[in-house]
C-alpha cells in the first residue's frame, strides 16, 4: 500500500461580519479504515489558528509561531527594495 492513498479530512473556513469559523473533521486514513483522529486546527498565535489536512507529515511537521511571524515579516519587508533591483546582464 502506498503512503500516497493515505488521506486527510476535509477544512471548511467561513468569514462572517464579526466571527470566523474554521472547522475540520478529524479522518486520517484509507476510505473507511481510520488511521488517528488528531485534531487539525492549530493555534499559532493570539488569533491565528492554522489547519492542514493531507498527509500525516504535513500536519506533523508544523513550524513555529516565531518562524512563521519572522517568514512574512521578511516577505513583506522585501518590497521595500524591490525597485533597486536590476536586472543582470
Amino acid at each position: 500500500m502506498s503512503i500516497m492513498s493515505y488521506n486527510g479530512g476535509a477544512i471548511m473556513a467561513m468569514k462572517g461580519k464579526d466571527c470566523v469559523l474554521i472547522a475540520a473533521d478529524r479522518h486520517f486514513g484509507i476510505q473507511a479504515w481510520m488511521v488517528t483522529t488528531d485534531f487539525q486546527i492549530f493555534p499559532m498565535g493570539d488569533g491565528l489558528y492554522i489547519s492542514l489536512a493531507g498527509l500525516a507529515t504535513d500536519v506533523q511537521i508544523v513550524i513555529k509561531s516565531y518562524t512563521l511571524m519572522s517568514l512574512v515579516a521578511n516577505l513583506l519587508y522585501e518590497k521595500h527594495f524591490v525597485h533597486h533591483r536590476l536586472p543582470l546582464l
